[in-house]
């Protein structure tokens, strides 16, 4: 074993030690700090991610306590008196690490001695609160006997439910391995040994029995096994995937109380052939799995990640490239299970596809697992963070009506933090190799010096992709040599918008793609999704790539209950979503677009930050005053689905309806639906409850407004102020109510108020205040003429309370 303790092993040391594996990736990856981006969309995003992102995440660390908890837990190691309070969660060391990781990957491309000093004082820190024996969880070191309530009592015995041990050690290694690579210091590097080197000798065969609750160990224990060479870190590795599954679980120990498929152990991965489960713990489990497959050469390990790749690709796979149906269990639903505007599709779980796709692609060499990547970071991962870079999304629905808003971080941070490690990462995506073949996977302005086969070539892009598809690739190898070019056509180029026929393409496409090399013609002979390119290529040789992008609808199979009768429009890669600043009165969720209706395209510079929208007619639903539908003819406007909800909260859709019966008629206009409402301290959206529109019932997720986290209180209130005085006799409550999967349930008790003058009065009520579930609960009172309602309501001990809709007539 390679025993790495500070001072005592050298970089040199190291380097001797990490010898090529003897089986590996067949396609191996052009590492991003070879690729320079100059392009328009990937790095200004690139460069906001290292000038606002990172520092941003940084400051959050420092105020949440996040950095604190490693100073804390030195002082306990000290012996130092210190505050013993536990952590919020087990798992808070990782979004540290992360942004470390994120910050190595700047640092490798352009230096700042400013932010490598800071890394540098988080290291001390980090090293300071590692355990003699080389473990590091800092809410077990900073009170042993009282750690967080799911560390468990010992190490280890609540791993396998949610103590994260193996997740914090997991996401250490991989900032570890990042930040060594980047500025050639140890200082991490030496933690995240240490800990390697205790997992070494606790688990394995003839030892304890492990695998992680949260997965993300697996990965990375085989970047340390590349970095050092040690083959036990790579053995370990596949020794918890091996060991995961019902049949491998010691007496003493728990699992997860939502089932053994929430963190994919309800099966041994090697006969597992659908992803279920939480969907961030699956992708890093099926990277893993991969990694494994490939430095084993291990063909049960390939076939099964590709059965579960089939599966989800074909009846999971959300037209954004998230994944994730249910909020719940922060993960995938039943098959063709794919709401809208309760889909979940966390950012990690996108930012986890594009690792495990990436790495299915270098597995096998097609192009299909790119296409799906390519689909993925363009729309479902970027939509993740603020195009200001300093604000994120933990779900990334389909549908908003005006409840969804970015946040600057959560209780709960890992997409802030998995942000950041990804997106400096973006140009390793773009080129592969596969001895002397060069994969053009994906297209931006930007040059690269490649080592191919042992010779240099520079590649260099011209382009405005994903704008523009026309693609201009200048070859210049050392010397006139013989090789092939894989130029990817993009499956949405090829009547193909995903592998399979989850989404399709209603109307058919008018240009095809063409290729050339210094002028002339070359046969669009296509295989696994790539042109092959095979000449002797001399210095300047030239490739143009032209990818038509006209404006396609896309529908969905029909066993998708949520978009049939729907259409969604894409163009190029770029998935597009209609939003409520660019559409008349605020409103899309009322939209029908006719098959018929022309669309068109322009850019728009002065729009978020440079897009290309669609425009067109369509047409606008509403009831009038006897509830009878109108319609109006208007135009219409579409931009980029990662760019929405950039300027405030409103109404959004990626799926639009085709027929008057799939669309949001927007109601008349009443008391309510014309009032402006204040509420009690709470971080949702309060507009929703006055929408207008009918729940279908007291838990229906689509639309509500609640207090939670708060709990018990009897002091919450909610103002409804009119457009103007009104004489007002009846009030209709519809209560929001999670019972089964959620802490908010009816209240104890509420109460109605009236405005007269300066102060509050209570309403004289004929009857009582109705507290039933999954109806409205009508309240008539004395006729009052008023500016203004107020309700106020008790909840309920240890629960929260909130509303799905309001009406006042």
């Amino acid at each position: 074993m390679l025993a790495l303790t500070a001072g005592t092993t050298t970089l040199a040391a190291l380097a001797a030690t990490a010898q090529k594996p003897t089986h590996d990736y067949p396609v191996q990856p052009v590492s991003f700090t070879a690729v320079h981006l100059e392009d328009e969309f990937w790095a200004p995003r690139i460069e906001t991610s290292r000038r606002v992102t990172i520092r941003a995440a940084f400051q959050q660390c420092e105020l949440s306590g996040r950095v604190n908890n490693f100073e804390r837990a030195a002082q306990a190691l000290r012996g130092e008196a210190h505050d013993m309070k536990a952590p919020p969660y087990p798992f808070d060391d990782t979004d540290l690490y992360k942004v470390i990781e994120g910050a190595a990957y700047v640092l490798s491309v352009q230096p700042d001695p400013k932010l490598d000093a800071y890394v540098d004082g988080l290291i001390a820190k980090i090293a300071a609160a590692q355990e003699p024996d080389g473990y590091l969880y800092t809410t077990r070191t900073i009170d042993p006997k009282n750690p967080h309530r799911w560390a468990g009592t010992e190490r280890w015995v609540n791993e396998r439910n949610d103590s994260h041990e193996l997740y914090d050690l997991g996401h250490l290694i991989e900032a570890a391995v990042a930040h060594y690579q980047a500025t050639g210091k140890k200082t991490l590097l030496t933690v995240a040994i240490r800990a390697a080197d205790l997992l070494t000798k606790t688990f394995g065969p003839g030892k304890r029995s492990i695998w992680p609750g949260h997965q993300i160990t697996e990965m990375a224990l085989v970047k340390l096994y590349r970095v050092t060479g040690n083959e036990e870190y790579l053995s370990l590795a596949r020794f918890m995937l091996d060991e995961r599954g019902p049949d491998r679980i010691p007496a003493g120990e728990t699992v997860n109380p939502r089932g053994l498929d929430y963190n994919q152990a309800q099966l041994r991965v090697i006969d597992q052939t659908e992803p279920v489960g939480h969907a961030v713990r699956a992708m890093y489990m099926y990277s893993g799995m991969a990694d494994v497959a490939a430095l084993e050469d291990d063909e049960k390990m390939r076939e099964a990640g590709d059965k579960i790749w089939d599966n989800l690709v074909h009846t999971k796979l959300y037209l954004t490239g998230g994944i994730g149906a249910a909020g719940g269990h922060e993960g995938f639903g039943r098959e063709y299970e794919l709401p809208n505007m309760t889909a979940y599709n966390e950012t990690c779980a996108s930012v986890g596809m594009d690792y495990w796709n990436h790495r299915q692609f270098l597995l096998h060499g097609d192009a299909k697992y790119v296409d799906v990547m390519e689909r993925t970071l363009y729309n479902g991962l970027i939509s993740g963070v603020s195009l200001k870079g300093d604000t994120f999304f933990y779900p990334n629905p389909l549908e908003s009506n005006g409840q969804h808003a970015r946040q600057e971080w959560f209780g709960v941070a890992c997409c802030p933090g998995n942000i950041t490690r990804f997106m400096a990462s973006v140009p390793g995506y773009i080129y592969a190799k596969r001895g002397d073949e060069l994969f053009v996977n994906l297209f931006a302005a930007g040059a690269a010096d490649i080592d191919l086969a042992g010779a240099r070539v520079k590649i260099a892009q011209q382009t405005r992709y994903p704008w523009d598809g026309a693609v201009r690739i200048v070859l210049t190898p050392d010397r006139a040599r013989a090789f092939t070019v894989n130029v990817r056509v993009p499956g949405w180029a090829r009547e193909e918008p995903v592998p399979g026929n989850l989404y399709r393409f209603m109307d058919k496409r008018s240009a095809h793609p063409t290729l050339k090399v210094n002028g002339g013609d070359v046969p669009m002979t296509i295989a696994n999704g790539y042109v092959a390119i095979t000449r002797t290529w001399q210095p300047a040789d030239l490739i143009e790539l032209n990818l038509p992008m006209p404006v396609r609808r896309i529908v969905a199979d029909d066993r998708v209950e949520a978009d049939r009768n729907r259409v969604a429009l894409q163009r190029g890669p770029i998935v597009y979503a209609a939003e409520w600043p660019d559409n008349p009165n605020g409103k899309v969720r009322n939209i029908v677009l006719p098959d018929a209706n022309t669309l068109a395209t322009e850019f728009r510079p002065d729009l978020l930050n440079g897009v290309e929208v669609i425009t067109g007619r369509a047409v606008g639903l509403a009831l009038d005053e006897k509830g009878m539908v109108a319609k109006t003819g208007q135009p219409f406007m579409a931009i980029p689905y990662a760019t929405w909800a950039n300027r405030g909260r409103g109404q959004m859709a990626v799926w639009l309806a085709r027929t008057d019966t799939a669309a949001k008629p927007t109601p008349y206009p009443t008391v309510a639906t014309t009032s402006t409402l204040t509420h009690s301290p709470s971080r949702k959206n309060i507009r929703s409850i006055i929408d207008g529109e009918d729940p279908s019932s007291s838990d229906d997720p689509t639309s509500y407004f609640d207090w939670w986290p708060t709990n018990g209180s009897d002091r919450e209130w909610i103002e409804m102020s009119f457009a103007k005085r009104a004489t007002v006799s009846e009030t209709q409550i519809y209560w929001f109510d999670d019972t089964g999967h959620g802490g908010v349930r009816v209240p104890k008790s509420w109460r109605l108020l009236y405005k007269a003058a300066d102060e509050w009065k209570p309403v004289e009520a004929d009857g009582e205040y109705g507290v039933a579930k999954d109806r409205y609960n009508t309240v008539h009172f004395k006729p009052v003429t008023t500016s203004a309602l107020r309700l106020e309501l008790t909840m309920q001990p240890q629960v929260s309370a909130g509303v799905q809709e309001w009406k006042v007539k």
